[in-house]
């Protein structure tokens, strides 16, 4: 490189020579310049920040040829390992052992020099910039060194080598941090913990906060920030805090990050010692970081860009394979095809220790596989639950999996105690069996009782449409032949297929502040998922994919879901479509609108599918009896206050309903319509005299067949109606209001009914249940001399014909009017006699009863 130098040039003496053995002989470190104002040093991989010492005047010469044995990577999902679009991906040890190594390569892009490097040019090349932060008597020992070589050697410093190269202030940088974790920090609470979370401070303004890990001293953020900064003299203040309910959260330290010591594209491990600048020598722990700064300014750009070229050149054949690997693995973490299905039966607990007062446990169970998750109903208050439960789970290793089972007592109001928890491992169970499993507890906490069977599956997949499944005639028919009737009794969870192609979607929604979006689809049926591959920068993408599902409930939905992807956070939503299968036509291409995630209103974009159902009608019919699959991921429910009204708009609905039905037939009781009043009591006649028990469904068959034709004729609409209209705030206000003390009144007035029977038969009012003794004997007595059916026409005769005998009638409930004479909970409270306490004195009870 140039590293040589040409001797004949300058023709050093024997005292020259030396200087330059001496130089060369100094330790070639490959961390990074000082830090600041504090020296740095490296312990088991970190750089830990300290005081400089007064006597102290150690320097650290970095070298611009690093050591191949002793680069580290970066740890996988780091964002220095991640590829820009359109770059070669190289891993972060890689990277920094190029880009390290080129360094001489990169200063030479930004200024004409000479073909051969001067000695002041190796000097800064073997130097790294100086610091402003550092101290004045480092300075000065560095450039008097510079100096003295450059004279020995009769070369100017000023003239061919300038000053020392150093980061530019004031230009634009991107400085991404990764918060790891904190070691013994200080105790701040009375428990001896701290609940503490960090905050970090840039001229004076807070521009991250952490989240709160409580009861812990060396807790594990590994939160990720990325912050533009535009000068790096002013440094990074961390502050770490223990938190405090409703009060002033603690002081717990605070260290400084100087950013002008850090290098360009180099991910740094860094260990910041926590200080109190009112207590310097207290010992209050350290934080853990990884650092890395960007260039963010057009001509630090065009540098790297010209520094990527070279490295493209100088590692074109590792990358080559880097590359193939990684384009192997991202395909299939994308596909996410599953290789088979983990179906799990929990049967029951055996001895599980008490987590409750009483002796006994209130226990459930989680189950996760991967990101698969489930929680199994809850038993109350037994030690040998009885669960019987059945779920299913993929397998997206061939070779298995580890199955974490962990079991949990419920406890209301508080955090559930967690009782114990065992692993099953896949890969040691034979496929196409069902093994009963007993699987012990760790620490002797008890034991669970499992039926696990692991069967294969190659009725999902991904393709593009020129390999498509049903378009082959062959295949079809095989399909349609799998499905038919004569098999309707082999394999009874195999319901059917469904196949979905994915082709476009046109006039998305701008996610991206260039105004397009980085559209991909996610096709979910149940817990089946298969995602397509993202279309970068448009508004108009094409995907061409199909999706093959195995159909195991012909109820199910299909979910079709645009998402923009983002590097650096999680995904935006773009639309939603959500497709049930028996309303899906075979084979018709069809443009679906984009609705948001609530499905209730339309969104910006429209979707083109086309989707093919082979089902089995007797296989499909079997599984409508048997409990659904429940979905294992799903978002947690949040408190709504407009989910609350329309949900309670729901049920007025259907009360209203039922209210209006019985309107109408106690106005037929009331012969409002002397016609209408007529029929209702000929049927009434008819029916109650002639009635057999195959009657009832019959009757349903008939309100069922007069529906269809209702609907046939286009006089009654199938479509459910949710209430979309927008509301002011003091309409919403009231409108919640009245939701809230209508569930009060009727909550209320249901308790009331439950307390009166239940007082009723508990003797609370002795004459009112020797009263309802006496009715039970005369129904009793008449029940069994008199058929029930005379009894009921009797009862229609007299309600029909009250008002005709007595128009002025009042009407009335017998047995609502009965039960309204027996005094609830509440009200046995209110009239139940106080005893006087006898102790009190005359004065005490005037102060206690002042009227």
């Amino acid at each position: 490189m140039e590293g040589k130098l040409d001797m004949d040039e300058v023709s050093p003496s024997h005292h020259q020579r030396g200087l330059w053995k001496s130089f060369h002989g100094r330790p070639k470190l490959t961390g990074s310049p000082k830090l600041g104002k504090k020296d740095r040093k490296q312990e088991s991989g970190f750089w830990i920040f300290k005081k400089k010492r007064p006597n102290g005047l150690d320097r650290a010469v970095s070298s611009s040829q690093p050591n191949l044995h002793s680069a580290e990577a970066a740890p996988d999902g780091g964002e220095s390992g991640r590829t820009r679009r359109g770059l070669p991906e190289l891993s972060v040890g890689t990277a920094a052992v190029a880009a390290a190594s080129l360094g001489a390569e990169i200063q030479m892009l930004k200024k004409p020099v000479s073909s051969k490097p001067t000695l002041s040019q190796l000097v800064q090349s073997q130097h790294k910039p100086a610091l402003q932060g550092s101290t004045c008597t480092d300075d000065a020992v560095m450039n008097g060194e510079a100096e003295e070589i450059n004279k020995s050697v009769g070369i100017n410093a000023a003239g061919n080598g300038g000053t020392q190269p150093s980061l530019p202030t004031s230009a634009m940088y991107q400085l991404d941090i990764v918060l790891k974790k904190g070691n013994n920090l200080a105790i701040r609470d009375r428990g001896g913990t701290s609940d503490p979370y960090v905050k970090f401070k840039i001229a004076g303004k807070e521009v991250f906060r952490s989240k709160i890990i409580h009861k812990n001293l060396n807790p594990v953020w590994d939160e990720r920030v990325c912050l533009i900064v535009d000068n790096l003299q002013e440094p990074l203040y961390i502050k770490v805090f223990d938190y405090d309910f409703g009060l002033q959260d603690d002081f717990m330290g605070s260290a400084y990050l100087y950013l002008d010591s850090l290098e360009l594209q180099r991910p740094l491990d860094v260990r910041l010692d926590l200080q109190d600048p009112h207590c310097p020598d207290q010992d209050l722990g350290s934080l853990e970081l990884a650092v890395t700064l960007f260039p963010r300014s057009t001509e630090d750009r065009e540098t790297l860009r010209q520094a990527t070229m070279l490295l493209r050149r100088s590692w074109k054949r590792c990358s080559k394979q880097q590359q193939q690997n990684l384009r192997l693995s991202d395909l299939h973490r994308k596909s996410q095809l599953w290789r088979g299905i983990v179906s799990v039966r929990l049967i029951e607990g055996r001895n599980l220790i008490p987590m409750d007062q009483n002796g006994l446990s209130d226990p459930y169970v989680k189950f996760k596989l991967g990101p698969q998750k489930y929680k199994s109903k809850t038993i109350p208050k037994t030690l040998n639950p009885q669960w019987r439960e059945q779920f299913d789970l993929h397998l997206y290793d061939e070779e298995g999996g580890i199955l974490e089972i962990s079991v949990w007592d419920k406890d209301i109001g508080r955090r559930d105690d967690f009782i114990g928890q065992c692993q099953l491992d896949l890969s040691k169970l034979s496929r196409e069996k069902t093994h009963k499993l007993e699987i012990e507890l760790e620490e002797d906490k008890g034991s669970l009782v499992l039926l696990v069977t692991l069967t294969a599956t190659v009725a999902v997949s991904i393709s593009d449409l020129s390999v498509n499944l049903l378009d082959d005639p062959h295949e079809r028919q095989q399909i349609i032949k799998r499905y038919s009737p004569l098999r309707s009794f082999f394999n009874l969870k195999d319901v059917g297929v469904v196949q979905v192609k994915i082709l476009r979607a046109e006039g998305l929604m701008a996610a991206d502040v260039t105004g397009k979006s980085d559209p991909f689809c996610i096709a979910e049926l149940c817990n089946d998922r298969l995602q397509t591959h993202t279309v970068y920068k448009t508004l108009n993408p094409e995907w061409n994919k199909v999706f093959t599902f195995n159909v195991k409930d012909i109820h199910s939905v299909l979910e079709i879901t645009v998402y923009d992807e983002d590097r650096d956070r999680s995904a935006d939503f773009l639309g939603k479509v959500a497709i049930p299968l028996l309303n899906i036509r075979n084979s018709e291409q069809k443009a679906y609108v984009l609705k948001n995630k609530e499905l209730t209103g339309p969104t910006k974009g429209v979707i083109f599918l086309e989707a093919d159902v082979i089902f089995n009608a007797v296989k499909a019919s079997l599984r409508t009896f048997v409990p659904p699959e429940q979905k294992y991921i799903e978002e947690e429910a949040k408190v709504s206050k407009q989910m609350l009204q329309q949900n309670f708009n729901r049920v007025k609905r259907c009360v209203l309903f039922l209210i209006n039905v019985g309107s109408y037939i106690n106005s037929c009781f009331q012969w409002e319509s002397p016609r209408r009043s007529l029929c209702a009591f000929l049927i009434f006649v008819v029916v109650v005299w002639n009635f057999e028990i195959h009657m009832v469904p019959l009757s349903l068959l008939l309100l069922l067949t007069w529906n269809y034709f209702l609907l046939a004729s286009g006089k009654e609409s199938r479509e459910g109606s949710v209430d979309s209209e927008k509301k002011g705030f003091l309409d919403k206000f009231y409108a919640v209001q009245d939701v809230i003390i209508t569930v009060q009144s009727a909550l209320d007035e249901v308790a009331c009914f439950g307390e009166r029977v239940k007082n009723t038969f508990n003797w609370s009012v002795p004459f009112l249940s020797c009263l309802a003794v006496t009715v039970l004997c005369a129904g009793a007595t008449l029940i069994y001399y008199i058929p029930l059916r005379y009894i009921v026409l009797v009862w229609g005769i007299n309600k029909f014909t009250k008002k005709l005998r007595d128009p002025y009638i009042i009407e009335n409930n017998e047995l609502l009017d009965f039960l309204s004479r027996v005094p609830s909970d509440v009200q046995l409270v209110q009239y139940k006699d106080l005893k006087p306490e006898t102790s009190q004195s005359p004065s005490k009870k005037r102060r206690n009863n002042p009227g």
